[in-house]
């Protein structure tokens, strides 16, 4: 009888881990973000900085995905089938960004690109402005994220073996008719579970993105930093209205992976 209700009791505590970190938090965002009434919400959520920063953390989200699946995918496929010198230090690069925190990552980029920093003076003289500015959260964003898709891939590839890709080679195939009749389609849970992983902590991205923005409002506050500062001038009906966002987001992107899933089932 007793060993009956393990079972029961963890289930138990699995629903009410649940409901305390997770669906308790989304229901105080709501709560807290219709609190004055929905003009107040309509009102926060359509402000020109509001919309720009929606805007900007679109961007700055699809640009690194696809630099990072772009990446992930030749990481992998060069890990997974090549040797060369280097291999195990391009692995630890790859796990690097889980290693380091994403506020020491900013400031180490600020030392680069800044104006006092390395390469500050070759910046400067070619007009190129990378700190403050959109470049600089694509690349703080690219950083946090290219672990992803890569360490998703790696394991996959390892498990499939070369069988079918030697078998290509041997009857004639090209490189090209590899990667998208052998490859990808082998890969393609994977890369799409890297990917969603990829698109969701780029979305999310606060440390590293806070040091390099600056915090220009209308120029470089993505939607985290612009939460940030609305909290910070006490509007906190605006911030959990916008924060409202990322979960409208998020469910897009789950809904977007779902229709992935669908099409990708289809003969």
């Amino acid at each position: 009888m007793k060993l009956k209700l393990v079972p029961f009791l963890l289930i138990i505590i699995a629903y009410t881990l649940f409901a305390v970190l997770l669906i308790l938090p989304i229901y105080t965002v709501f709560s807290e973000a219709f609190s004055e009434g929905l003009d107040k919400y309509w009102s926060s959520i359509t402000s020109e900085y509001a919309l720009f920063a929606i805007g900007l953390t679109v961007k700055v989200s699809v640009v690194s995905v696809i630099l990072n699946t772009l990446f992930g995918i030749t990481a992998a496929f060069t890990i997974t089938r090549f040797s060369f010198p280097g291999k195990n230090l391009l692995v630890t690069i790859i796990d690097s960004p889980f290693a380091v925190s994403p506020v020491v990552s900013g400031l180490i980029f600020l030392l680069l690109f800044g104006r006092q920093g390395t390469f500050g003076d070759f910046l400067s003289e070619h007009h190129i402005k990378i700190v403050f500015n959109t470049p600089g959260l694509i690349i703080a964003t690219v950083f946090i994220t290219f672990p992803f898709v890569a360490r998703e891939l790696i394991p996959l590839m390892q498990s499939q073996g070369r069988e079918e890709e030697e078998a290509g080679l041997l009857l004639g195939a090209s490189f090209g008719q590899l990667l998208w009749r052998i490859i990808l389609p082998n890969l393609k849970w994977g890369l799409l579970y890297g990917i969603i992983l990829c698109n969701a902590r780029a979305m999310g991205e606060f440390g590293a993105v806070s040091v390099l923005s600056g915090h220009i409002r209308g120029k470089t506050t993505t939607l985290p930093l612009y939460i940030e500062m609305l909290y910070n001038e006490f509007d906190s009906v605006g911030a959990f209205a916008c924060a409202t966002l990322l979960v409208f987001l998020s469910l897009l992107t789950l809904i977007f992976k779902l229709i992935l899933e669908k099409r990708t089932e289809r003969p």
